[in-house]
């Protein structure tokens, strides 16, 4: 056995293999795997081997697309069979709301190139026939939808990886993991040591207990998961052609042909956790005991949906441990707080996702970057507050859900509340109706009168609706206050503290006493951070961004420190709140004796409010006159009734996120993850008008930014102002242009200060000019829309500004 390598993959299940491939298909050759057993040992030999398009995150469905048409490619470089079976499916849905998640995904597949098609109950009669469609309003047919065979595609990776140049050794297994000085790793196994630059932790099952070696906690589960395939069924056999797949989100199933006869699986409610205090090492090609009770009500209901199942006998049940993390997405790339250290685990979709995960994860480690965000399966969307105590019940909701609809606008309850600001009993008492960013609990909105208390899920105008549109209104004509704990907020502090931050920020960096906004861009010219950025002092700066993001924004600030400049990541640290409206200043200024008046836009400083120490900033994420006041935590609730008192009578109103939301729509102000993100520049969103193109420093991205300067990209952000129905754009709706798809949109909501229904989107920068007329699909409709270039609101600034 080798004893160094460039990478050592730990893991020998489909991910890590895939991994191991894209590594050399990318041109690192001197790279290995090393598995404590066999090939496809733990969940892949025992995995039914599906394999769609269909996911909610249109990167992962991009990525999923990318993984079914690799196997064709796989075949040939290796002349191994990966058993595919192209034989398309159908996604049932038997109510409007599930009908409507199926039409609101065909519109996001028409931009990205996926040939599905929404098709009618008689459709699907031919499509599958063997199906009970009573109750069945319409389906999803993507013609990408198939099966293989797990172990045959896994040793087709291992093939293509072992042609590549890498090494696989089996039967040698992990037992310690140790960093050295350098950043580079010794790998303990029980033959010997392996000396490795990067880890890349693939262990499935087991993974865990690989990261604790490494002292990390990775937030996943196994959970039991049960199917079983029939014996020979004559409506099967009898067939020309291989029967499609049919998904039953109504009865928690997948259906399949299996040879001549049927394989069902399902996700039922009285799931189970497996392996709770860890995956026994013995473990590996055993099943778990059957348990018909667990599944009895499922199989009741695919009787009804599948009555020839009925009349099958069951030849075999395969019932085994798969790993979910919370939220049912992968966990891949860089492990905050490590150097070269990488997660590819938490994968249960292996034969859908593995290959996508493989080209991300050796992208990431070969480029410095991906191709596109990421963010949905980043291991750094849960940060170092997660605990097994928190993700068990959580992959458990996600077990259950795995066939329900999903809502926009759906807060779900499991393990919550778990992290709350000193305002939370207020809050609530205040009809607070939360929501959660990040294991956060937020306020979406505060119920009043007979205003719901809990806000209904549903593709369309929520029955929030009216709670938020009296909010909003209280903001534009009074006063409004709501909490800024979840920013994510960093102190920079030292010597070279500037410095850096000339070169980690694209903007400019303000004087003390002054704020800016700047993006932070990845060497490729992408957005990586949308930042605010304030100067107490030459040597003390705050960041404010995506609470979130922070532990992805913090791993960047890590990969690029410098000696002599300290960064904190204080998220929760400081706290407070932001009053906006045209009230404001009054309310803040009758809680201090600081003169108010005389602080200017973008202005930061010291203030004591009632008792409290403050930090004040004036700006507002509402495109409003507004003022950020941080504070410590301990004196939040002081802070708090200092501001209420005064604000009270002056008509201050307590606002959520719903209306935040809506606000920023008057100003056309783009949101994190939404217009920018890392799947775009600067330049295609506007946010190169706050890069700091004249500043003396050579900052991360600058010359991808120059370069676009010179020759602009050729899609461009732009407004539009919506004849919305009762719905309105969400993310990733089809923006038509003289009748053809050429842009879609990347947020949009109900400005209720302006009446209006706008959307954000990306179009061809040739056609952005004011009063374009287009359409975009919304729930399957046709819905005109106009290109609008100034904002309904304040569109000078001076009420923001003045």
């Amino acid at each position: 056995m080798q004893t160094s390598t460039r990478v050592c993959v730990i893991g020998g299940g489909v991910v890590g293999a895939s991994v191991l491939y894209h590594l050399t298909k990318l041109g690192w050759s001197d790279v290995m795997l090393v598995e404590r057993s066999e090939l496809t040992s733990g969940s892949t030999w025992h995995a039914a081997g599906g394999f769609h398009t269909l996911n909610g995150d249109t990167n992962m469905a991009a990525l999923q697309g990318y993984t079914i048409k690799l196997y064709r490619e796989l075949e040939e470089i290796t002349g191994m069979s990966c058993g595919l079976h192209h034989v398309g499916g159908v996604t049932l849905a038997d109510n409007k709301d599930r009908f409507d998640m199926l039409v609101a995904e065909r519109a996001k597949h028409r931009y990205m190139g996926l040939e599905t098609e929404i098709v009618s109950p008689e459709e699907i009669a031919k499509i599958a026939p063997i199906t009970n469609l009573d109750g069945v309003v319409g389906g999803l047919y993507d013609p990408l939808d198939g099966h293989l065979d797990p172990s045959g595609t896994t040793h087709a990776y291992a093939k293509a990886a072992r042609m590549g140049g890498a090494t696989i050794e089996t039967h040698v297994k992990v037992e310690a993991t140790m960093q050295r000085p350098d950043g580079t790793w010794d790998v303990v196994t029980n033959k010997g040591n392996i000396h490795a630059e990067h880890v890349v932790n693939a262990a499935g099952l087991w993974a865990r207990e690989v990261g604790a070696m490494a002292g990390i906690y990775l937030p996943l589960h196994p959970m039991e998961h049960q199917y079983l395939v029939t014996e020979e069924t004559p409506e099967i056999y009898e067939r020309d052609t291989e029967h499609p797949h049919v998904m039953d989100p109504a009865g928690e199933s997948y259906l399949r042909q299996e040879g001549r006869g049927l394989c069902i699986g399902f996700y039922e409610q009285p799931c189970r956790p497996w392996a709770v205090d860890g995956t026994p090492w013995d473990f590996g090609h055993e099943l778990l005991p059957d348990d018909f009770d667990k599944i009895e009500d499922s199989v009741t209901f695919a009787f009804k949906r599948f009555p020839v199942l009925e009349r099958a006998g069951v030849k075999s049940v395969i019932h085994g441990p798969f790993t979910f993390a919370p939220d049912g997405n992968p966990l891949v790339g860089p492990v905050p707080g490590l150097r070269n250290y990488w997660s590819a685990c938490g994968i249960m979709a292996g034969f859908s996702q593995g290959g996508g995960v493989g080209l991300m994860l050796a992208q990431w480690m070969i480029e410095g970057e991906c191709e596109r965000d990421t963010f949905a399966m980043d291991v750094s969307r849960f940060g170092n507050w997660i605990t097994p105590g928190y993700t068990r019940p959580k992959v458990v909701e996600n077990y259950q859900r795995r066939f329900s609809v999903s809502y926009p606008n759906e807060e779900l309850p499991a393990a919550r509340p778990h992290r709350t600001t000193p305002m939370y009993d207020i809050f609530t008492e205040m009809g607070a109706v939360w929501g959660q960013q990040f294991g956060l609990e937020v306020a979406n909105y505060f119920a009043q009168g007979d205003e719901p208390t809990h806000e209904t899920p549903s593709f369309r105008r929520s029955d929030a609706f009216a709670a938020t549109a009296r909010e909003v209104k209280a903001v534009r004509t009074k006063a409004g206050i709501n909490e800024v704990q979840n920013f994510g907020k960093f102190r920079v502090t030292g010597d070279g503290a500037r410095a850096w931050l000339d070169r980690i920020m694209a903007g400019r960096i303000p004087d003390a006493g002054r704020l800016s906004l700047t993006p932070m861009l990845s060497r490729k010219g992408r957005l990586i951070g949308d930042f605010t950025v304030s100067c107490a002092s030459e040597t003390e700066f705050y960041l404010t961004a995506s609470y979130g993001s922070q532990a992805y924004h913090l791993r960047w600030f890590e990969q690029n420190a410098a000696d002599g400049v300290r960064v904190e990541n204080i998220s929760d640290k400081l706290t407070g709140f932001q009053i906006a409206g045209p009230l404001s200043r009054e309310i803040l200024q009758a809680c201090t004796r600081d003169d108010v008046a005389s602080m200017r836009f973008l202005d930061v400083r010291p203030m004591t409010i009632g008792q409290v120490a403050c930090r004040v900033q004036r700006v507002s994420y509402t495109g409003d006159l507004g003022y950020e006041i941080y504070c410590d935590p301990m004196d939040q609730r002081q802070l708090w009734h200092t501001l209420w008192a005064e604000g009270q009578p002056k008509g201050l109103t307590p606002f959520g996120m719903r209306a935040m939301m809506s606000l920023r729509l008057d100003k056309f102000f783009g949101s994190w993850l939404s217009e920018f993100s890392p799947d775009y520049t600067a330049a295609e969103t506007g946010m190169d008008r706050f890069i700091s193109f004249r500043k003396d420093a050579g900052f991360i991205g600058r010359a991808a930014a120059e370069a676009e300067r010179q020759a602009p990209p050729a899609r461009q952000l732009c407004a539009f102002e919506v004849d919305a129905d009762d719905a309105d754009v969400v993310a990733y709706e089809p923006i038509f242009i003289d009748g053809n798809v050429q842009g879609f949109c990347t947020s949009g909501g109900y400005a209720h200060h302006s009446g209006k229904s706008i959307a954000l989107g990306l179009i061809p920068r040739e056609h952005a000019a004011e009063g374009l007329r287009v359409e975009i699909e919304i729930l399957g409709q046709m819905r005109p829309a106009t290109l609008l270039t100034t904002p309904p609101f304040d569109a000078d600034g001076s009420r923001m500004r003045g």
